[in-house]
């Protein structure tokens, strides 16, 4: 169903609103055709959310067209992954599934057409030679000695390719437009090439495989594609593509670009992100740490968290870099609505309350959200013995500390104030246990006396805590930008050597056990954490998504603030 459109909010937007103004297409028809072979990335999310959400509100339909033109590196896997990343975005293809090997025999009986017009010849010169006569950008290129064969000997030939004749690398069917042209794209572009691979659906059918710019014109063609939008790097590929369609005569969609995405502390190169697969840097290509669409998902951001980094990043011209800390300030907004608050102490320090009857529990009810009723209540056990984070407790505190130190009080969430009155160590002088006493007349925090206790801390009651392993993580490069590495070193040696850190041994409420995975939880002044695949009953597992600190929000306050000084 179209949605009511509201004016364009981009050059896309503008584009499009300005072509059905002029009738040069009756509707709006995009596509998205990822290559099957790796998984999608944040980047992709924005292509898909700009190819979707402008068919969308326009009433037309956007379809899902995998570019499948290279056996070599193409798996069934990657397909079935990046429908699957589609559809957790929340978009849908619905009857517009296609594969660029569909169109196979028609982009060759194409290719015969040009032949046939003096347009296209088969060359046989090898890779690097044809890289040799291409020019510079400051040089023509020179005419390949088989640019003028004949048509019928072009027409034997592309046959005898076709037929599996020729080995690998033996010649390729290339374009003739002109080797002087200042756009090296249209210095005679290769279109076909040998291939003795088998492809994931056509099998052994076929032994040429069409270039990318050969398919991609081609294939928008035969879906009547209105506009065809693509990332920038395909600006100067615009006239290849006109070209190609001009040629055959047939229908021809608009090509529109628009900047690629780039984050800070991030690569999205589809190459580099297969070598940290490869050479075992992360653990595969669902690791949280990885920019993919499954590793996002794992480490628990949302599909609506993701739609709207891709909503307030905008649609651009120029390429620019966004700061992670705007997609960490979206799901953190995200999750900050829906996820239920829980206690889990993740550096247990052991607190025995020595005035609390040793076989008593008691229980004090806690609300899930405080800023949701709906969310309801749950009851915590309180006992003698409880756990505290580590960090809450300092021997000999600074000034502005105001959690536990020896002689001081402070709040148990829910429950009492408590005091600490001794500290334990063990023979090495390292804090094992807290000796505490607790207030009876505080129960829920409060204090009749009307006395001041400035630190709340988080806790579990030990005989009712599970043990749960939880996977701390952060950005894969220390970096910013990390390509800026020295001369002599390559992106690897950016990789932050602390972005990944497993604790076992937390302790969490009991109504932590058994917590479906992939369910999404806000650790009490820890952070927001998701429950991994890997997790069990028996072994909870669960990771961060986020840390509670908003960098984003401090980031944008201070930009406002610079621009209400000048």
């Amino acid at each position: 169903m179209a949605q009511e459109v509201t004016g364009p909010s981009n050059f896309i937007e503008e584009a499009v609103e300005a072509d059905l103004a002029s009738r040069r297409f009756d509707r709006v028809q995009t596509r998205f055709p990822p290559e099957p072979n790796g998984y999608l990335h944040i980047g992709h999310a924005k292509a898909i959310s700009i190819d979707f959400g402008v068919a969308e509100k326009y009433g037309g339909r956007c379809n899902l067209r995998f570019d499948d033109t290279n056996p070599i590196k193409e798996e069934t896997e990657y397909v079935e992954a990046i429908m699957h990343d589609i559809r957790w975005l929340g978009y849908d293809w619905g009857e517009g599934l296609y594969y660029a090997s569909d169109y196979f025999e028609q982009l060759y009986q194409w290719a015969v057409q040009l032949v046939q017009a003096g347009k296209a010849y088969v060359c046989d010169l090898s890779p690097d030679e044809v890289r040799a006569y291409r020019g510079t950008l400051t040089e023509p290129g020179q005419e390949s000695p088989y640019r003028n064969r004949t048509v019928e000997e072009n027409l034997g030939l592309l046959e005898r390719m076709r037929a599996g004749e020729f080995p690998e690398g033996a010649c390729t069917l290339r374009a003739k437009i002109d080797m002087a042209a200042s756009n090296i794209n249209l210095r005679d572009p290769v279109m076909y090439r040998i291939l003795h691979a088998e492809h994931h659906r056509t099998g052994d059918q076929w032994c040429i495989y069409p270039m990318y710019d050969w398919a991609h014109g081609q294939s928008d063609s035969i879906e009547r594609i209105s506009h065809s939008l693509c990332d920038i790097f395909y600006e100067d590929h615009r006239p290849l593509y006109d070209w190609f369609l001009e040629q055959l005569g047939v229908f021809h969609p608009r090509q529109i670009e628009f900047a690629r995405l780039n984050i800070t502390h991030t690569v999205l190169s589809k190459r580099k992100l297969l070598r940290l697969v490869k050479e075992g840097y992360v653990a595969g290509w669902d690791d949280p740490r990885m920019p993919t669409l499954s590793g996002l998902r794992r480490r628990g951001y949302t599909p609506a968290a993701v739609r709207d980094f891709c909503e307030r990043i905008g649609v651009a011209k120029a390429d620019s870099v966004v700061d992670i800390a705007l997609l960490e300030h979206c799901i953190r907004q995200d999750l900050d609505r829906q996820a239920p608050r829980v206690m889990a102490v993740l550096n247990p320090l052991r607190v025995v309350i020595e005035n609390y009857p040793e076989d008593q529990v008691e229980e004090f009810e806690a609300d899930n959200h405080p800023g949701d009723e709906s969310m309801g209540t749950r009851m915590l056990p309180f006992s003698r013995v409880l756990y505290i984070e580590r960090e809450d407790f300092h021997e000999d505190p600074p000034k502005q500390y105001f959690r536990l130190a020896p002689g001081r009080e402070v709040r148990l969430k829910y429950a009492y104030i408590i005091r600490c009155v001794e500290v334990v160590k063990d023979e090495n002088g390292a804090v094992v246990e807290l000796r505490c006493t607790y207030d009876p007349d505080t129960r829920g925090g409060a204090t009749p006396d009307g006395r001041k206790v400035r630190g709340t801390l988080h806790w579990v009651a030990a005989d009712h805590a599970i043990d749960a392993e939880v996977r701390l993580y952060d950005h894969l490069f220390r970096l910013p930008e990390p390509e800026n590495v020295a001369e002599e070193q390559d992106f690897t040696a950016a990789i932050n050597p602390d972005s990944l850190v497993v604790l076992t041994g937390c302790k969490l409420e009991h109504h932590l056990a058994g917590a479906e995975i992939g369910s999404h939880y806000q650790f009490m002044r820890m952070g927001y954490f998701v429950a991994d695949p890997d997790s069990t009953a028996a072994r909870p597992i669960f990771n961060r998504t986020v840390a509670l600190r908003d960098t984003w929000a401090k980031i944008k306050q201070a930009m406002e603030q610079e621009e209400q000084g000048d």
